[in-house]
């Protein structure tokens, strides 16, 4: 099935979603509705700042801006409060920077009584390719209502109104389309209540930290926060929901910033308790109307992170009874390894891809075999380290002897040992994400590690990560390999490409050759706010051995 489909649903079959999906999920597990009950009781209170928009701004061309556009300003806030929104028709104010919330505004009578509503169009962008890229037609591959446009009908002023819907942007965007010309008005009193669960100040890099890594780890910081909400989102925008994906690199982040290690458990049990009828931690899953799983969304390479999600929890709270109570859900994800692994320790791939979603990256023509072979290793080695922690080795006592069968079959069949680098398929496919994938796996001695990263690296049809996601893993396994130069300077490069082209938060998707591409088919639904794009925190503050220097 193709992903994208994968990834959403039919808007005529949401309704009986909604209705079955809440107990599809507590099939399995004796305590699963009482881990969702658990994960609601640690739904934090979110902290709320009063955002001012700081200028009038207009968006122009410049084609070494990204996507082509960039923000000027042209006048003071306070210039708007001063005339009438009638004459003036349209406006754009900037934030100042990217905020998660709810927009509100006031509406005073210039002269004339009211005689009839007034309608606005609201346009909200992260980017301000947002402001000015038609909409319709709308071809994107999913849904049009993502797009944070909307119209709103006032029946009386003056007064007080509030966009009830919460938008991720830094640029808003006001159309006056509906008015009398029996009176005027204006508006004023434009706020931002900006919400997020990210509480405390992390520490400040040192000084002689470079120019660059601070701007990089203050943008990751920024991003972090922003998906940060009651659960850990993936985009504050869009989708808005929580992916296991996404979590676990928000958590390891977490743990060196914020450090919100009750919102990680929240995610830890909301997802235990929506996993499916065998047991299996569902991709993602939504907490509103009630939390329910994202029906038949079964996606490999997420349920299995979700035992290295539980670990680092554990290492890093020593919260011993949520992961002893959790312990059986991690466990029980074995089974999908022990399910696709053949007798010669090698993943039937053709089966694994026809039956489950695997993710891996946004890399169109990726052969994800070395990728899946890599990360169940790479699972296994987590959940039994998380094991050890908790005693409970004896349970899973043949997972030792898997990872060697499952490390001999990879070299065996994968490993092309003249030039170093693992292949995938008839055309022997080199990838990233089959390299690192295999060194998170301990597959390759530390020297045969460095051997394929830098060989990947100089090869010329090698498939580089498609994005933000794949280039966190990528990074890992240069750390993991002690090449700690090209690991700083692949951050460096691409995450400060992001910094050089004005993101205010890390993207979704990026390509230093492409600013418009899009997994959706349309670039202004991407989001521009990402998750799994938060992680230099996580490289910056835990190695700065590394990139502080």
């Amino acid at each position: 099935m193709n992903t994208l489909l994968k990834k959403t649903i039919a808007a005529g079959a949401l309704s009986i979603l909604l209705a079955i999906s809440s107990v599809t999920a507590q099939n399995y597990y004796k305590n699963g509705k009482a881990w969702v009950t658990k994960a609601e009781a640690l739904k934090p209170v979110l902290k709320e700042t009063i955002i001012e928009p700081k200028s009038i701004v207009e968006i122009v061309k410049n084609k070494d801006a990204f996507q082509g556009w960039e923000a000027k300003a042209v006048a003071p806030i306070d210039s708007l409060y001063d005339q009438s929104i009638r004459k003036l028709n349209s406006v754009i104010v900037d934030l100042g920077d990217h905020y998660t919330g709810y927009f509100s505004f006031d509406l005073a009578t210039i002269w004339g009584s009211p005689d009839s509503p007034v309608r606005f169009r609201f346009t909200f962008g992260e980017v301000p390719s947002e402001l000015v890229t038609p909409y319709e037609p709308f071809n994107g591959g999913i849904s049009r209502a993502w797009l944070q446009d909307q119209e709103y009908n006032i029946m009386y002023l003056p007064g007080s109104y509030k966009i009830d819907r919460r938008m991720a942007c830094r640029y808003i965007k006001i159309d006056l389309i509906g008015s009398s010309p029996y009176f005027d008005f204006k508006i004023n009193n434009l706020k931002f209540k900006a919400v997020t669960s990210a509480k405390n100040t992390p520490k400040e890099l040192p000084a002689s930290t470079p120019e660059m890594i601070k701007n990089i780890d203050k943008i990751g910081l920024n991003t972090l926060k922003e998906c940060m909400q009651t659960v850990y989102e993936d985009g504050p925008k869009r989708d808005r929901r929580l992916w296991v994906g996404d979590m676990y690199l928000e958590s390891l982040a977490n743990v060196y910033s914020f450090e919100n290690h009750e919102l990680t458990k929240r995610c830890l049990y909301m997802l235990a308790g929506l996993s499916d009828d065998e047991g299996y931690v569902l991709g993602t899953v939504f907490e509103a109307p009630e939390p329910h799983a994202q029906a038949g969304q079964r996606l490999m390479d997420y349920s299995l992170l979700y035992n290295a999600t539980l670990k680092e929890y554990l290492a890093a709270t020593n919260d011993m009874e949520t992961a002893k109570e959790l312990w059986p859900v991690a466990k029980r994800q074995l089974a999908i390894i022990n399910q696709y692994v053949s007798d010669n320790g090698l993943v039937d791939y053709e089966r694994a891809n026809g039956e489950w979603w695997l993710f891996f990256d946004w890399k169109d023509g990726l052969n994800k075999a070395a990728g899946i072979q890599g990360l169940m290793i790479f699972a296994l080695n987590e959940t039994y380290e998380l094991a050890k922690l908790l005693n409970v080795e004896n349970e899973i006592s043949e997972v030792p002897s898997l990872i060697k069968k499952m490390k001999r079959a990879a070299l065996k069949n994968m490993y092309n040992f003249k030039t170093g680098l693992f292949e995938c398929g008839d055309d022997h496919q080199i990838s990233y994400a089959s390299q690192a994938w295999m060194i998170m796996g301990d597959v390759l001695s530390e020297k045969a590690s460095q051997k394929a990263l830098a060989n990947v690296m100089k090869h010329q049809e090698a498939l580089q990560p498609g994005g933000p996601y794949m280039y966190h893993y990528f990074i890992q396994a240069l750390v993991k390999s002690n090449m700690y130069d090209e690991a700083k300077t692949v951050l460096t490069d691409f995450w400060g490409g992001m910094v050089d082209k004005g993101a205010d938060t890390f993207w979704e998707v990026y390509d230093p050759t492409n600013d418009l591409i899009s997994p959706y088919g349309f670039f202004p639904i991407n989001s521009y706010c990402h998750a799994w794009s938060c992680t230099p925190v996580y490289f910056i503050r835990k190695y700065p051995e590394i990139f502080q220097k």
